[in-house]
């Protein structure tokens, strides 16, 4: 006789726990999903301002990101997010008699690493010395095991200058590819993920490095689509909802007290955690904030009973919430050594079009990155005349994280204008600063072994977040792997002893770093697979 579907608490609505919310549904489990937030994508979620749709931060993708692009195409989205037909980057600089300077870096259909080859022999921001040299590291790398926990103690730029890359290098061509990537200073980055991104993105197949860019606000991207997917799964989803508590009850003991009155956000009622059931057996309880007299008709109440439960949120979210005896001790302690960066964006809207290019890279500038958001605010198309909204994202931002908005508008109102001249004669009508202050964990050398797994000692608790070892750098991609990782484990550990609700396959293998599928949630596909947050 078949047992009953495992009862699975998802804590975390961001792309980690979507993605483990969506496999362990999918697999059978009986999932709720708990995010404390009124809404579902974590860093990538959109807002409206006056009638103008922002997101969160500027997120882009790459060719490589087969986890996030497998849950794009669970989600139905792919369409949404197209890439490049091949990588493709302008890359602007403020020149003399106030005319930019302008490089193109675009990949040809050589194998990689070859690729790159004929842009990097022409790139003008490089002498030709300079430009030589450049295929010191790049042969190198391919030496370079990122796994090891002695690459993960060195620095990146030390790294870089012992193989011949002046600083002028490592400013104007390495930059480009690993600040955005790891959100650091180039030279301060770790050398581990810094491999990560060089060796996938840029020394592996051609296309690895092609550029995703979405054409969705993020909140229909991820948030909107994943609550409509879940949904259907017969999934709960409760937003606006904080875990105060997990209680390890071990195997076989009774949750009393815990039983739930239905279902709560979207799903079917009765299908989630608690939904009616009796709570024989459940290992764990999740106590929830909920006000004393909140009883009503499907309320989930002030605990749930769960056979598991996977924590998908910022590591100094999960810290007060993991069981005692979980984690080694001092494992916990330890993860406040991650710390945070910060990523800030910075909107500039303006009375007329100043520039052509969808998005375009900065040396020698304040300005990194630049996208042109006035289709997807939903401002207009930027032609004939109308507005149009550009935004810069700043990575590794502590410099720029407490500016007042008034100051960075001294500052890079003059920066756009170096770059694009049309702007010197438009009017900015509109100029206003988002940030994500904890953004990322600080990726710097020893950063790895700070890490967890996604499993604990408690058979059902399992770990997600981009912050957790996934092998990659805290990106989207890296998100979407934990998310797997740990549906992955649960199927290893606590349900293996019951039906096998998760299929092996490329999916496993994945996230376990031996496979590169095309969709992850697929179990019998395969194709390539860095998830890069701007």
């Amino acid at each position: 006789m078949r047992r009953q579907d495992p009862r699975v608490v998802v804590i975390g609505g961001g792309l980690a726990g979507i993605t483990a919310a969506i496999a362990l549904a999918e697999s059978g489990a009986q999932v709720t999903l708990l995010e404390a937030r009124p809404r579902l994508g974590g860093a990538t979620c959109s807002f409206t301002r006056d009638g103008l749709t922002v997101d969160t931060g500027q997120h882009i993708f790459l060719g490589c990101c087969s986890a996030y692009r497998g849950l794009l195409g669970k989600l139905g989205m792919t369409a949404h997010a197209p890439l490049q037909d091949r990588f493709d980057v302008t890359v602007l600089a403020p020149g003399s008699a106030g005319q930019p300077r302008q490089a193109r870096l675009r990949r040809t259909a050589l194998p990689g690493p070859l690729h790159m080859l004929p842009a990097l022999g022409r790139y003008p921001f490089l002498t030709r010395a300079e430009r030589a040299r450049v295929a010191l590291p790049a042969l190198a790398m391919r030496r370079v095991d990122p796994a090891d926990p002695g690459v993960d103690a060195q620095r990146f730029g030390d790294w870089l200058a012992a193989r011949g890359q002046s600083e002028r290098a490592r400013r104007a061509l390495w930059d480009l590819f690993t600040v955005s990537a790891l959100n650091i200073a180039g030279d301060d980055a770790s050398l581990a993920l810094a491999a990560t991104v060089v060796k996938t993105g840029l020394l592996g197949k051609n296309n690895a490095a092609d550029i995703g860019v979405p054409s969705l606000p993020l909140g229909e991207l991820h948030g909107d689509a994943a609550a409509a997917l879940l949904a259907r799964l017969g999934a709960q989803v409760a937003l606006s909802t904080k875990v105060t508590a997990i209680e390890a009850l071990g195997s076989g003991a009774a949750a009393s007290g815990a039983a739930g009155t239905g279902a709560a956000g979207s799903g079917a009622a009765g299908s989630g955690a608690t939904g009616g059931r009796e709570d024989q057996g459940a290992r764990f309880l999740v106590r929830l904030a909920r006000p004393a007299d909140d009883a009503a008709p499907g309320s989930l109440g002030a605990e749930i009973a769960a056979d598991a439960v996977v924590l998908a949120v910022p590591h100094e979210k999960a810290a007060p919430l993991v069981p005692p005896d979980a984690l080694p001790s001092g494992t916990v302690a330890a993860w406040s050594g991650l710390g945070a960066s910060p990523i800030v964006n910075v909107h500039v809207i303006y009375d007329r079009p100043v520039t052509s290019l969808k998005f375009a890279a900065a040396i020698d500038s304040p300005v990194q990155w630049v996208f042109d958001r006035t289709s997807i605010s939903g401002l207009g198309d930027g032609r004939g005349g109308g507005p149009q909204y550009l935004a810069i994202s700043l990575s590794a931002a502590d410099s720029y994280a407490e500016v007042p908005a008034a100051r960075l508008r001294e500052q890079f109102v003059p920066a756009l204008a170096e770059l694009f001249p049309a702007a010197r004669d438009a009017r900015v009508t509109e100029f206003f600063v988002t940030r994500e202050r904890r953004a990322t964990f600080r990726q710097v050398p020893g950063s790895g072994a700070l890490r967890p797994k996604a499993g604990t000692r408690l058979p059902g608790l399992v770990l997600a977040g981009a912050w957790t070892d996934t092998g990659w750098p805290d990106t989207m991609e890296g998100a979407v792997r934990s998310g797997l990782s740990a549906a992955i484990e649960l199927r290893q550990t606590l349900l293996a002893s019951g039906p096998d609700v998760l299929a092996s396959g490329p999916a496993t293998e994945a996230a376990q770093g031996t496979a590169e599928p095309a969709d992850p949630f697929e179990p019998n596909t395969s194709a390539s697979t860095i998830g890069v947050r701007q």
